[in-house]
């Protein structure tokens, strides 16, 4: 049986219950992906972000730690940025948390079925090849179809 994402109502579920983030992999660089996904959740969302990078000390103006068992918190969801051959590794320092987050997403073009079972199997909520900030935005009704919040909430179609 092949592995898929929780639905969509799931996905929105998980937001929903979701109060803190850790963002792995958090670049300070704002041509990266995580960055621009950092400033989405700090500016959009009410998340408690935390951003783990070993290489960086301060992104956006708050501090970075160098591992997950080295934040003050255990987050509710934690969202990858790291290359798939990390991922496990990553997988171990989630599940060596007490209490272990909720949710594991893993960011655009990151899939394992291998990981996701693995995480499944010891409680955590999985969601992979999916973005965290265009999720968020979709569900909360602001995304235009390139991807990009609007700022505009309505039902009528544009002529």
């Amino acid at each position: 049986m092949t592995w898929e994402n929780p639905p969509a109502w799931r996905r929105q579920q998980i937001l929903r219950d979701t109060r803190t983030v850790a963002v792995v992999g958090a670049s300070p660089n704002p041509a990266r992906a995580s960055n621009f996904v950092a400033t989405y959740l700090l500016a959009s969302t009410g998340f408690e972000v935390y951003f783990v990078n070993p290489n960086a000390t301060t992104i956006l103006g708050r501090p970075v730690y160098p591992s997950l068992a080295e934040l003050p918190v255990v987050p509710d969801l934690v969202d990858v940025f790291r290359r798939p051959e990390d991922l496990d590794g990553v997988l171990d320092e989630v599940l060596a948390l007490d209490p272990a987050p909720s949710t594991f997403w893993l960011q655009f073009g990151l899939f394992d079925e291998e990981l996701a079972r693995r995480a499944e199997a010891a409680g955590l909520t999985v969601v992979m090849d999916r973005c965290l900030k265009v999720e968020h935005a979709r569900f909360a009704g602001g995304l235009h179809l390139a991807g990009f919040d609007t700022g505009v909430i309505t039902a009528r179609r544009r002529d």
